[in-house]
């Protein structure tokens, strides 16, 4: 655990990864996350030249860009701008990154899909609040009628059809603006916090499909937490359809919690998405700080949430920076190697700001 953790006085140089077996050829996913916050990559064309550059430097061939954050999209959106009167990101005024990502990436190879990071979250502590203001009813209710409100992100209710309509909405709208080689979702797409689902609508709706029974009060009742799991894999097989429909070699990226943490508090039930055949990929945010809880909750998912037959849908997320902490070299290379034994096809990064200090591990070892 100290060689892993970095933090022993004298560590011994980290080893390559594990090869690819020849015999077992794949396509291998070297991902990293790119984001709006905590990062400047996005904020000027040069600062994504140099962001590309240095991740094809590094191997990465897959990025993964933001394209929802905040309430706001990074590109240009007729869509939110017909809905909520409002442009791009702020931030982004006048531009256009997800076009100008596109066009350096796919000149160096490097695929590109676009993140809806917040996905069903409307806001951050009620700041850009024009979606919930502008419309009342989407917002996701608690059971005393608040609107749902977790760790600081107030929700939308994505259970209902409007709701859902507006994010396949948007999403096609990306997927037929852009030469976007995939689309992503996280812990927040298809999700909802299982606090939610107590609105007036949602709970008729509950009545109607369960012989007049209200649900439970106890939010986490597994009979209520599937019921309301199950909708959201039906909008994803939904979503999946939609995005195929237009542009049938778009891939469907998915990056939930690790399960049963993802179906208990977002209710993200994702093993069921891969049985009914709704994601191209799976990228499981592994984030742990010591390669033990990495190797431990990488083993649950390979012995019990996946087939043998999924393994090669299997990108498992690894946490490279959450501010200030950054991995060590000597853990983001056993983790790596965790990888590779298991005979995966590859992970992604969260997220790219961590390359700043870890480019020994990125241009030496990782590549």
């Amino acid at each position: 655990l100290l060689t892993a953790s970095g933090c022993q006085k004298n560590p011994t140089p980290p080893t390559p990864p594990f090869p690819p077996d020849p015999a077992k050829p794949t396509t291998a996913v070297r991902g990293m996350w790119v984001p709006a916050s905590d990062s400047d990559a996005l904020m000027s064309r040069e600062n994504i030249q140099r962001m590309v550059d240095e991740c094809a430097s590094y191997g990465v061939n897959h990025l993964f860009i933001v394209a929802w954050t905040r309430g706001f999209t990074s590109y240009p959106s007729p869509l939110m701008q017909q809905l909520f009167n409002v442009g791009n990101d702020p931030r982004f005024a006048g531009r256009d990154p997800m076009k100008e990502v596109i066009e350096i990436a796919h000149k160096k190879n490097i695929k590109v899909y676009a993140w809806f990071e917040y996905g069903f979250a409307a806001d951050f502590g009620a700041a850009n609040a024009h979606i919930l203001t502008q419309k009342p009813t989407w917002a996701a209710r608690s059971a005393n009628g608040s609107i749902t409100t977790k760790n600081g992100f107030r929700w939308m209710n994505s259970l209902k059809p409007e709701v859902q309509n507006f994010m396949i909405d948007l999403i096609k709208e990306a997927v037929t603006t852009y030469d976007l080689d995939g689309i992503q979702g996280d812990d927040r797409l298809p999700a909802m916090p299982s606090e939610a689902g107590y609105d007036a609508e949602t709970v008729a709706l509950y009545q109607q499909e369960n012989n007049g029974s209200t649900p439970p009060a106890n939010m986490k009742d597994l009979a209520w937490v599937s019921w309301r799991a199950t909708k959201l894999t039906d909008f994803l097989g939904r979503l999946k359809t939609a995005v195929k429909t237009i542009k049938p070699n778009c891939q469907i990226s998915m990056s939930p919690s690790v399960f049963p943490f993802s179906r208990d508090e977002y209710l993200q039930d994702w093993p069921e998405w891969l049985k009914k055949g709704h994601v191209d990929m799976i990228c499981p945010q592994i984030y742990r700080r010591d390669l033990s809880g990495y190797q431990n909750e990488l083993n649950k998912v390979l012995t019990s949430q996946i087939t043998a037959s999924q393994k090669t849908l299997l990108v498992p997320g690894l946490l490279l920076r959450a501010a200030p902490y950054v991995a060590s070299d000597t853990l983001l290379n056993a983790q790596v190697n965790a990888n590779r034994q298991a005979g995966l096809p590859g992970e992604i990064f969260f997220h790219y700001e961590g390359t700043r200090t870890r480019k020994a591990f990125f241009e030496k070892i990782y590549k």
